[in-house]
């Protein structure tokens, strides 16, 4: 197999085109953000329809030629519209909750649509999961394994899973805590605990193992860490089937990189794509595929409006009505997040753009060379169409912002912005005392 070539020059780099300026405004698809603003306030998400569309197909054509499915990591956004969007074109749905799987049911996906990953899954979760007839429950423990296989009983059923290989590989990611296949993470399982649990399914009747897959992490742009990977992953499959299991998925996870910096490139769809096609073919496997932020990072943006400005010891402050609880990845990640005004300014300042938050790490971006906007001018934070309103809080008793979706020139209300009133709706004032 050869090295998958990462964009870094002879790739051009692909960004959403559906922000475009015009006379100096910021569209979205054929809607001014400005009117969108106007009409629902912020701070808002806004996503573009049609750049979710062109980055679904882009990853379907690289594809094309292999028996494939495209799993939306749906912890990436879930609302349903971005969900029945994705539905519309063809794609499952990936899980990491029981709650996911009530979205995903919710937004039309049938449990064949669902792949049920993450380390942690309760008993309910499994018990709702077979009860929904998910494709497949992606097992990451011997713990989890046995579960699932008394849960399967208890229901006369039998458990399709796949096993979570943990390659064990070091890769380059923008920050550790979205590297997930390094050796001592907590997901996965080693290749010497996928020999031993491949002894204990012998005494597991209630389970069946269907695939095997993996998943390196996120914003992933290191071809060696790649190229590394799939071996031990094609190994794992052949001993599976050496051991009598018939395997038929080869689980190959997400994190296609997207890019979040001014001329910062993304990963080579179409080589990855080749690179993984050849493996699957010479197995005869069909290919899931579960990427999350590469069809709708690109596709969202946060509007947020300047409330204040001010200088305090030489750094200049431009402080908008959004925060770290509308959008935490600054904070949590040191994520970079272009930020641009939405009516042109041609004026720069250095500021740290920051929100309403009590405390010091809500900020959108430090010391950054940024448009020197005014009181109650619109900003664009961009990129956001991933981890934004999904890691949305509560914190400091503020209601989550409303979403939007444009579809050329038109726009709608997705998810209501919420109200006082929401934040304890589900709390008591009239308490019913129990003992123990």
């Amino acid at each position: 197999m050869g090295p998958i070539i990462l964009s870094s020059g002879g790739y051009p780099v692909i960004t959403s085109t559906a922000y475009e300026r015009r006379e100096g405004t910021l569209f979205a698809e054929g809607v001014s953000t400005v009117a969108i603003a106007d009409a629902v306030g912020t701070p808002a998400y806004v996503y573009s329809a049609g750049t979710v569309r062109t980055r679904y197909r882009r990853l379907a054509k690289a594809f094309h030629g292999v028996p494939h499915r495209i799993h939306f990591a749906m912890k990436a956004n879930a609302n349903l519209s971005i969900l029945r969007l994705l539905r519309g074109l063809g794609a499952g749905v990936d899980i990491v909750s029981g709650g996911e799987l009530f979205r995903a049911r919710e937004a039309g996906f049938q449990g064949s649509d669902v792949v049920f990953s993450g380390v942690g899954k309760t008993r309910r979760e499994i018990e709702d999961a077979l009860d929904a007839e998910v494709a497949l429950i992606n097992v990451e423990s011997e713990a989890e394994l046995r579960c699932i296989d008394e849960v399967a009983a208890a229901r006369g059923a039998i458990a399709p899973v796949a096993f979570r290989l943990n390659p064990e590989v070091t890769v380059s990611t923008p920050h550790a805590y979205i590297r997930t296949g390094e050796k001592g993470n907590k997901f996965g399982l080693s290749r010497e605990e996928i020999g031993r649990l491949l002894r204990v399914l012998t005494y597991l009747p209630n389970v069946s193992l269907r695939g095997i897959g993996m998943h390196l992490g996120s914003q992933i742009q290191d071809a060696e860490a790649l190229r590394t990977a799939l071996p031990v992953l094609v190994d794992a499959i052949t001993a599976a089937r050496a051991a009598g299991q018939p395997i038929d998925h080869m689980d190959v996870g997400g994190g296609l990189a997207v890019p979040y910096e001014s001329g910062e490139p993304e990963a080579d769809v179409e080589g990855y794509a080749q690179l993984v096609k050849e493996a699957a073919l010479a197995l005869g496997v069909q290919v899931l595929l579960e990427p999350g932020r590469f069809l709708v990072a690109e596709a969202g943006v946060l509007l947020t409006r300047v409330v204040y400005r001010k200088e305090s010891a030489g750094t200049a402050f431009v402080i908008t009505d959004a925060g770290m609880s509308d959008l935490i990845r600054p904070s949590l990640y040191d994520a970079h997040h272009e930020i641009e005004a939405v009516q042109a300014v041609e004026r720069q300042v250095v500021a740290d753009v920051v929100g309403p938050i009590c405390e010091s790490g809500d900020f959108f971006a430090k010391r950054r060379e940024v448009a020197d906007v005014a009181q109650g001018e619109l900003l664009a934070i961009r990129t956001t169409g991933a981890y934004g309103y999904t890691m949305a809080s509560n914190y400091n008793a503020r209601p989550r912002p409303v979403e939007v979706l444009v579809d050329g020139d038109q726009f709608a209300v997705i998810a209501e912005r919420e109200q006082y009133e929401d934040l304890v709706r589900l709390e008591r004032t009239a308490l019913t005392w129990r003992s123990a």
